[in-house]
């Protein structure tokens, strides 16, 4: 029997970019931002006017590896260090892993459902900003959220 999950959808991944942009014009910076689905593959994506081409993907590289490895890219990046456990991880993956922060699990009721990777500023702006976009979804909030099986249901945004 096929298993559900659920996942992030369209409307959600829209707030969630609204958000991220709202927090990247505070920085004065132009932004690349991906939220991706629970399997990974991406939903939406937005490059601010003038943002670098070259962190297109690396917003959505961040966004997948936050999901692939349901760690944020930040914690990833210590535990890749030389002498580490993880040592190398960027090498897997076709070498599309991003071992530095901007890349953030999105959890609803104790499960991902999707991430979000930033790309343009430092890697605490770049941090700060999805953060921003995962904060628009509501800590109490109620979000809709679709399930694999096509299923609606009602699901609380736990952070």
């Amino acid at each position: 029997m096929p298993r559900s999950y659920d996942s992030l959808t369209l409307d959600d991944a829209k707030r969630m970019l609204s958000a991220a942009e709202a927090k990247a014009a505070s920085f004065g910076i132009a932004y690349n931002i991906a939220v991706v689905d629970a399997g990974g593959h991406l939903i939406a994506f937005v490059r601010q006017d003038g943002a670098l081409i070259g962190s297109i993907d690396l917003a959505i590289n961040k966004a997948v590896t936050a999901r692939i490895f349901d760690k944020a890219t930040s914690d990833l990046a210590n535990l890749a260090q030389s002498g580490k456990p993880l040592f190398g991880i960027q090498e897997s993956n076709a070498g599309k892993v991003v071992i530095f922060g901007g890349g953030i699990p999105v959890m609803v009721d104790g499960s991902i459902v999707g991430a979000v990777g930033t790309s343009a500023g430092t890697v605490e702006q770049d941090i700060a900003v999805a953060e921003a976009a995962i904060a628009a979804l509501g800590r109490s909030a109620h979000s809709s959220f679709r399930s694999r099986s096509g299923q609606q249901s009602s699901e609380r945004i736990a952070q």
